[in-house]
């Protein structure tokens, strides 16, 4: 697999016929190893052990509706309460990050409503604030860890999401 621009982990990974299988340590089980699982278990180890984020409160591919259509996110991190916080999407390395894949994940926050958003493909990563409010964005030069998160929302008081 590709080397990514996140930090490397220990990763377990095993063959099932002409798969290559990877240890998700979120669903508790073995998947198929695609570039864009490579990218997502990256993401998933960097959330937790760089950025603190707590393992359970982070939640792949979970389901939601949009427009009466089933769709799914990649990650989604939630604080103590269950409320969303971080909404994630990841695409395989050779992906370009456009403005579709923006639209791609705005469109989804539509119904989770997550005040922080990050697009990666493993090399580029773009985060940033949603003020829902007053309907902005702000780009982050960084990804939060988990505490400038919850002290983002503190920051911005109730309801300012």
């Amino acid at each position: 697999m590709q080397e990514l621009n996140l930090p490397p982990f220990e990763y377990k990974v095993t063959q099932s016929g002409e798969n290559l299988l990877i240890w998700d340590i979120l669903r508790r089980k073995q998947v198929v190893l695609t570039p864009e699982e490579w990218v997502r278990q990256h993401v998933v180890h960097y959330l937790i052990d760089h950025l603190g984020y707590p393992k359970s409160l982070l939640s792949l591919e979970r389901g939601h509706a949009y427009n009466k259509r089933q769709k799914r996110t990649d990650l989604c991190a939630f604080d103590a309460t269950g409320k969303p916080l971080l909404l994630v999407e990841c695409k395989r390395p050779s992906v370009p990050l456009t403005s579709a894949v923006a639209m791609q994940i705005g469109t989804y926050n539509q119904t989770i409503g997550a005040p922080l958003l990050l697009v990666t493909n493993g090399v580029q990563h773009y985060c940033w604030r949603v003020h829902s409010v007053n309907r902005t964005n702000q780009a982050l030069s960084f990804i939060p860890t988990y505490a400038e998160a919850l002290e983002l929302l503190a920051l911005a008081g109730p309801g300012a999401e």
